[in-house]
C-alpha cells in the first residue's frame, strides 16, 4: 500500500455507510470499517466520528476503492482479518506490521512482557542486562515488547519460517529496535548456541489441540498459520518441549515464561516441577481472568 491515490470526502463516505451496512449483515464489527479507513485513508477518530470528511473535495488513499471494496468483501465473506488488509495491527506501544505469514498478535500476550519485567525487578535483577531468547518469535512482537522493556539486554529471536522472519525484521527496523535484537531461522532452540547462558526464555508456543484448530473461530482457522496454532494431540506438544530443553539454555536463576491455553496451567505446572530443574513455579491470569501464563526460574547449582 506505497503508492497515492485520490478520491472525493463524499464517495468515501458513501463507501463507509455501506461498508458498515455490510459489517452488520454479516455479524463482522462495525468498527472495523473506520480502523480500516484510519490506515487507507489517514483518517482520524474525530473526523469519523463526525463524518466531517464527507465534505473533503479529496482525500488520498493507499489504494483504489475499487481495491477497498474488493477487500472488505473479502473480510465480510472470507473472514480475511481486517489486520492482514491494513498489513498492521496495534500491540503494547507499536504499530506492527503483520501478514499471513504470522499470527497476529492478541491483546492479550502483551501481559507477558510484564510479566518478564516484574520477574526480573522482584527476583534477579542482574538479568536485565542479560541474553534472552524469544521463540517461535512470529512478527517479532515479544522480542520487540521485552527490547523496549529491557533496553540493556540481547534478544535472540527465533523462528522455523523465513517469511515470518521477514516480518519481526521489518518490525524491529521500522521500531529502531534491529540494533537489540538478532533473528535466527529454526525450530526452537536448534540455531542457538548459549547453553547456561540466558537470562530468561519467553515464547508463546503453538497450545491449540490438533483437532480444535479447525473449530477455531472463522478468521483464525482460515487465515492464520496453523504452524503457530497446532500444538498436537494435546496441545502441549511445544510446550512440553521447552519444559524439557529450556534448562540446558538458562542460567541459574534464569526465567522461563510462556503463553498457554486456557485449562493448560495444571499439566504445565506439573511438567516443571517434575523436570526438577525449575523452581518458584507460578501461574498467571490474563486481564480476563484466565490462567494464560507459566513463570519458573532455573534451580541453581545445588
Amino acid at each position: 500500500m506505497s503508492q497515492q491515490l485520490l478520491t472525493s470526502g463524499l464517495a468515501l463516505w458513501q463507501w463507509r455507510s455501506a461498508a458498515q451496512k455490510a459489517a452488520l449483515a454479516a455479524n463482522v464489527p462495525v468498527t472495523e470499517v473506520d480502523w480500516l479507513l484510519q490506515e487507507v485513508a489517514g483518517l482520524d477518530r474525530l473526523s469519523l466520528r463526525l463524518e466531517s470528511f464527507k465534505n473533503l473535495p479529496q482525500i488520498p488513499l493507499q489504494l483504489s476503492l475499487e481495491e477497498l471494496e474488493n477487500l472488505w468483501q473479502r473480510r465480510v465473506n472470507e473472514h480475511l482479518p481486517v489486520q492482514y488488509i491494513t498489513g498492521v495491527t496495534p500491540w503494547r506501544h507499536f504499530k506492527l506490521a503483520v501478514s499471513p505469514a504470522v499470527l497476529i498478535p492478541r491483546p492479550e500476550t502483551e501481559y507477558i512482557i510484564d510479566l518478564a519485567v516484574a520477574a526480573v525487578q522482584n527476583h534477579h535483577c542482574q538479568l536485565e542486562a542479560g541474553h534472552w531468547a524469544d521463540l517461535g518469535t512470529g512478527s517479532g512482537a515479544i522480542a520487540l515488547g521485552l527490547a523496549q522493556a529491557l533496553p540493556l539486554a540481547t534478544i535472540h529471536a527465533v523462528d522455523c519460517s523465513a517469511a515470518a522472519l521477514a516480518v519481526a525484521r521489518q518490525n524491529a527496523q521500522a521500531l529502531g529496535l534491529a540494533h537489540q535484537i538478532h533473528f535466527y531461522q529454526g525450530s526452537w532452540w536448534e540455531p542457538l548456541n548459549f547453553k547456561g547462558q540466558l537470562s530468561g526464555v519467553v515464547s508463546n508456543p503453538p497450545y491449540i489441540p490438533s483437532q480444535l484448530v479447525p473449530q477455531l473461530q472463522p478468521e483464525v482457522a482460515l487465515h492464520e498459520p496453523w504452524l503457530a496454532l497446532n500444538g498436537g494431540n494435546d496441545g502441549l506438544d511445544c510446550i512440553r518441549h521447552l519444559v524439557a530443553t529450556s534448562a540446558d539454555y538458562l542460567q541459574p536463576g534464569g526465567i522461563w515464561l510462556i503463553e498457554m491455553m486456557a485449562g493448560q496451567a495444571e499439566v504445565v505446572a506439573a511438567l516443571l516441577q517434575s523436570h526438577g530443574s525449575y523452581c518458584d513455579i507460578a501461574i498467571y491470569p490474563d486481564l480476563a481472568g484466565i490462567e494464560r501464563f507459566a513463570l519458573a526460574y532455573r534451580r541453581g547449582e545445588e
